[in-house]
């Protein structure tokens, strides 16, 4: 991108990074997540603690709402394209999945990176987690099988963050 793009007011109202704070149904601290907009899409770093052992699938949603406990106003997943859920879903996957589930240890903490290119933080693009006024991030209470619509089979949710501007 050349210096006169990087300037241009559609880009400069582009936050370069963005952390979401989780809380779990009970209220409790559940870590963070941190957006950040690089070279091949959104650089997601979640960092999960105070959350059941084992692995949790974790997705983008697609209103930016967090109503404890069941955490439902955050609605389906993020998926402006139309598409189905799971990276081994032969009919493509939610712009708001990630890749894999996140484990987490039995000190109760667990995080992972991803790049997501399915995502933007630009709020003029058509998959802007800014669209609508924002977005959310759910931690489910089970591991995503990839592949299975429309939540990869992954339960309940049991941690949620606001993703706005």
């Amino acid at each position: 991108m050349t210096a006169a793009a990087a300037q241009s007011p559609a880009t400069s109202a582009a936050p370069k990074e963005i952390k979401v704070k989780l809380l779990s149904s009970t209220g409790q601290d559940a870590g963070t997540a941190t957006f950040k907009t690089v070279k091949k899409g959104v650089k997601v770093r979640i960092e999960l603690k105070n959350l059941p052992f084992g692995p949790h699938g974790v997705h983008i949603h697609q209103n930016p709402v967090c109503d404890a406990p069941d955490f439902k106003g955050a609605g389906g997943h993020f998926n402006p394209d139309a598409k189905h859920h799971g990276y081994m879903n032969a009919m493509g996957h939610h712009n708001g999945d990630f890749p894999s589930s996140i484990s987490i240890g039995e000190d109760h903490t667990g995080g992972a990176t991803f790049v997501i290119n399915s995502i933007s933080l630009d709020p003029s693009a058509p998959n802007s987690l800014f669209l609508n006024g924002g977005t959310s991030i759910v931690v489910h209470e089970k591991a995503d099988d990839q592949k299975t619509d429309p939540s990869g089979d992954s339960g309940n949710r049991i941690a949620c963050g606001v993703i706005k501007q």
